[in-house]
């Protein structure tokens, strides 16, 4: 999920006021993370081979793209929350970069892969996130890389305290329109857990 990861100006006088979001439940509360159950959902996602607020600028125009109507019908389809962002595996990263990130908005549930529209630009895929057990640590304010990587080490640190074991890369969630101001924002860090 960071230098400052600004979205373009592509979503300048569009509310990105989402309404849906995935759907949870949450097991338990402690040290200050929710452990939660996930229900399937639908994303569209796209990799970007670039440092991570290059790659959350140009793929939040990949995908704004293909919600605003650039696919096979020119269907508008609603936004919804969080834009995720995750670090590609280290074995799929280019040089001279070094670095990459895959960026996802959910779907609506509304949808399924047979009824999304096909996306005009061919670096916008679909996949089905399946279910999956997540611990998720929310915190306020600005989307800086520095404030991100506080919060993954606090997320870190509370995950070994309770002995709960993380499997893949975390996921930077973000709730809220660029034109939010920062200290009223909706940020998380989520990681999934072992079984």
């Amino acid at each position: 999920m960071h230098r400052f990861l600004i979205l373009p100006a592509l979503v300048s006088g569009v509310a990105l006021m989402a309404t849906e979001r995935p759907s949870y439940t949450v097991e338990r509360r402690v040290a200050g993370l929710e452990i939660r159950l996930y229900r399937p959902y639908l994303v569209a996602q796209t990799d970007v081979q670039a440092s991570m607020e290059r790659a959350g600028n140009e793929a939040f125009r990949r995908l704004g793209g293909y919600i605003f109507g650039a696919n096979g019908t020119g269907q508008k389809i609603a936004m919804t929350a969080p834009v995720a962002m995750s670090p590609l595996p280290e074995e799929t990263r280019l040089a001279p970069t070094g670095s990459g990130f895959r960026v996802t908005f959910m779907m609506p549930s509304s949808f399924t892969l047979a009824s999304l529209p096909p996306p005009k630009d061919p670096r916008v895929t679909f996949a089905e996130v399946p279910a999956r057990r997540m611990a998720a640590m929310a915190y306020g304010g600005n989307w800086s890389e520095a404030r991100y990587q506080t919060h993954l080490e606090k997320l870190q640190a509370a995950l070994a305290a309770e002995g709960l074991k993380p499997v893949g890369s975390p996921v930077w969630a973000r709730y809220n329109s660029p034109m939010m101001p920062s200290f009223m924002r909706t940020n998380e860090i989520l990681v999934e857990l072992a079984p």
